[in-house]
């Protein structure tokens, strides 16, 4: 089949990437002539594992183009994807949907014969009933089915979320539309991957439905993980005690920071936006993106209580800046927080992330290291706020006599308290006892 991505961010460019992967030709397209540039020479944008060897085995096989110009492959789609961003709007926390809109009526004037319009894009519910609007006022003639189908990528493993997801949820009602849409997704068939055919309200709702869930999900654990350290109970032992219930699930249990990233932080605040605009908030939700917000702030002041409660004068090291490993996404990471809190108390802070490169633009006063033994140089405590693997097995001996003090305050609960103790490290984790 033939597939236009409008758009060549972080779902675009994985999503028509994967698409080209199972067979499908597939043009990206986006208005940013640099980026194109870049693609077309090899470049990628983002860094996601895996994702420039597939762009590459692709271009090479002739599958997957990349353009400015969208009227060549829009006219020849089967399928037009709008995969653009939608992030949340200054002031209101609605999501903005400008360049969805933009996209749709860039398309409309350029459809040629039936072709269905996917929204990829996270989206209030009704979007795509507005996006129907447009095609009906721009081409009143198009023969169009406007069609929901979000992505569920986790950023760090999202081709592996693409080809071998849990499920794919598709929104429309038309029987064109979804023949167009299994065709589509074939090849997951042989994975038996359940496809799921709703309305396209539903579809939408979905999405964010799902996403508030796995935030309020973390934000319980880790309020747990207060109440254990608080009563002296261990908040990994009550994650796996809970976790291997059925009916809850050992994923996001893991105690931290708080959540970030691209989605949970704009999509939880979208989804109150619309719950309060319909009448019926959804107070739970509302809770959590509170929670989350002071977490973060309560973990610099984990921070300064390790140190005795005076940071003034003292060397703060950061072991990882992005929100989560294995992305250099920045967006609402925990570190976006912690680190000025720290600073506001005095600190001076060294840091390190493999892939955290816009850290530099968004973080002043920092001094950027090449690797974690030049972050732990002179440090009075040592912070890790993002787990990347090579955080997991530091030679702790070089790290302690590299350090002023040996104090490590561990966000993400890397290391034992007992091997640490033992070690000789003033130790502080999350929901467990310091040692």
């Amino acid at each position: 089949m033939h597939v236009a991505m409008i758009g060549t961010g972080y779902v675009g460019l994985v999503s028509g990437a994967c698409f080209a992967d199972f067979g499908h030709t597939v043009t990206c397209i986006d208005k940013d002539a640099g980026k194109i540039a870049s693609l077309n020479s090899g470049g990628i944008p983002i860094y996601e594992p895996g994702l420039d060897l597939l762009v590459a085995q692709n271009v090479k096989a002739g599958r997957l183009f990349f353009s400015t110009d969208a009227t060549e492959a829009v006219r020849k789609a089967d399928a037009v994807f709008i995969g653009v961003g939608t992030p949340s709007r200054r002031g209101d926390g609605y999501a903005d949907l400008s360049y969805v809109y933009a996209a749709a009526e860039e398309i409309a004037g350029l459809v040629d014969g039936f072709t269905v319009v996917v929204t990829k894009s996270t989206v209030p519910v009704g979007t795509g009933d507005e996006i129907e609007a447009i095609f009906k006022r721009v081409r009143p003639d198009a023969d169009v089915a406007v069609v929901s189908n979000p992505e569920f990528l986790r950023e760090g493993a999202a081709i592996e979320d693409f080809k071998r997801p849990d499920r794919v949820v598709v929104g429309t009602e038309e029987p064109r539309a979804q023949a167009v849409m299994r065709e589509l997704y074939r090849p997951l068939y042989l994975n038996e991957t359940p496809i799921l055919f709703t309305s396209r309200r539903t579809s939408e709702l979905i999405k964010y439905a799902a996403n508030a869930f796995l935030a309020l999900k973390i934000t319980y654990i880790n309020e747990m993980a207060d109440l254990c350290e608080a009563v002296g109970a261990d908040v990994q032992q009550v994650a796996r005690g809970i976790g291997l219930d059925g009916r809850i699930g050992g994923k996001f249990l893991n105690a931290g920071p708080g959540y970030g990233g691209s989605c949970f932080p704009k999509d939880t605040i979208a989804l109150v936006r619309t719950a309060r605009d319909a009448g019926t908030p959804v107070e739970l939700v509302e809770t959590t993106v509170k929670v989350n917000d002071e977490r973060k702030r309560a973990m610099a002041r984990k921070v300064i209580k390790a140190l005795g409660g005076e940071l003034k004068g003292k060397t703060v090291g950061i072991l990882g800046l992005t929100f989560k490993p294995n992305t250099d996404d920045m967006r609402d990471a925990p570190s976006l927080a912690i680190i000025p809190a720290l600073q506001d108390k005095g600190a001076k802070v060294q840091a390190f992330d493999p892939e955290g490169h816009e850290a530099r633009e968004m973080l002043r006063g920092v001094d950027f290291k090449d690797d974690p033994y030049g972050v732990a140089e002179g440090a009075d405590v040592l912070v890790i706020i993002t787990e990347w693997d090579q955080f997991r097995a530091l030679d702790l001996d070089r790290i302690k006599l590299l350090m002023n003090a040996p104090v490590l305050v561990d966000l993400r609960n890397i290391y034992k308290p007992d091997d640490m103790r033992a070690r000789g490290f003033a130790y502080t984790s999350v929901g467990r006892a310091a040692v």
